[in-house]
């Protein structure tokens, strides 16, 4: 049996949901979102009545300053409202430690516990706005939206992966063939590099390279060794037209005469790319001998 607890902060002790609302507010500027709610879901399975009982106040909130809802949200819960969880698979650290606070409980429990956040934005908001600040709120690298129906059961579900895909005749494709197909699957690596690839597969290896070998070699060549993307020279700059093109652009003029401090009569000779923009501070405040 799932059983299904809303835990809402009272209004004093509602800190998440202020910030979450000036935060929000502040970046997307929507004027008629009014405020904002935070309230915490707790699916729990493997309990018995005692147990659940004793947890829902010890465990899952603080009768001091929270408000409990069993099964259902509160009737005063508007149209504008999701519901955000960790991706299937990801580690989430709350619904882990309230399982394991039940086994204090009850040693004999075998509890299974997921979480998810309920947000609902008061105000008069567009169909636009609403999507946007979920888009802001759900980051997609580790979270999802999810079901506001209870399950029947959480346990998951895995699916079983198809066979990797091979890419048939990659060590074969003549130099316009492999430039469209790294270009086509969105490639970080430079043209030089997937030619050392396909070389390596061809000469080495001597077969054709799975959608996953490729993947995989381009994430780690590029962005986790640097010099793809955080090294690439920057020599066409724009700055797009909107709410803090100032902010933006008085920033990276700010920049621009920090390397001259930084840099002196070499600066010319310094490529700007994303990791000096990122490190001139640093570079900065020590020149100045204000760091070591």
């Amino acid at each position: 049996m799932v059983r299904r607890v809303f835990v809402e902060k009272i209004k004093g002790f509602d800190v998440e949901a202020k910030g979450l609302f000036e935060d929000i507010k502040n970046n997307l500027d929507i004027d008629g979102l009014k405020d904002i709610r935070v309230i915490n879901r707790y699916d729990i399975e493997g309990l018995d009545e005692d147990t659940y009982a004793n947890a829902k106040t010890t465990v899952f909130s603080e009768p001091a300053i929270d408000m409990i809802y069993d099964e259902r949200l509160p009737e005063n819960v508007g149209l504008n409202v999701f519901a955000t969880a960790y991706l299937p698979g990801q580690y989430d650290q709350r619904a882990d430690s309230a399982a394991q606070c039940i086994k204090l409980i009850n040693s004999n429990a075998d509890p299974t516990v997921k979480f998810a956040k309920i947000i609902e934005m008061i105000g008069m908001i567009s169909e636009e706005e609403f999507n946007l600040i979920k888009d802001y709120c759900i980051n997609p690298v580790d979270s999802e939206q999810t079901k506001m129906e209870k399950p029947s059961s959480l346990n998951m579900q895995m699916v079983i992966p198809g066979d990797v895909e091979t890419v048939e005749g990659f060590i074969g494709f003549d130099h316009s063939r492999l430039m469209d197909y790294k270009c086509s699957n969105g490639f970080a690596m430079s043209d030089e590099d997937i030619l050392f690839v396909k070389d390596y597969f061809e000469n080495q290896e001597k077969r054709d390279p799975t959608i996953t070998e490729l993947k995989v070699i381009d994430t780690y060549w590029s962005d986790h060794c640097r010099h793809t993307t955080f090294l690439t020279e920057l020599n066409e700059i724009e700055i797009e037209t909107g709410i803090y093109t100032k902010c933006i652009s008085d920033a990276f003029e700010e920049y621009l005469n920090m390397r001259k401090v930084v840099y002196g009569e070499k600066e010319d000779a310094r490529d700007i790319t994303l990791m000096d923009l990122a490190c001139i501070g640093a570079k900065y405040l020590k020149k100045k001998g204000f760091a070591n």
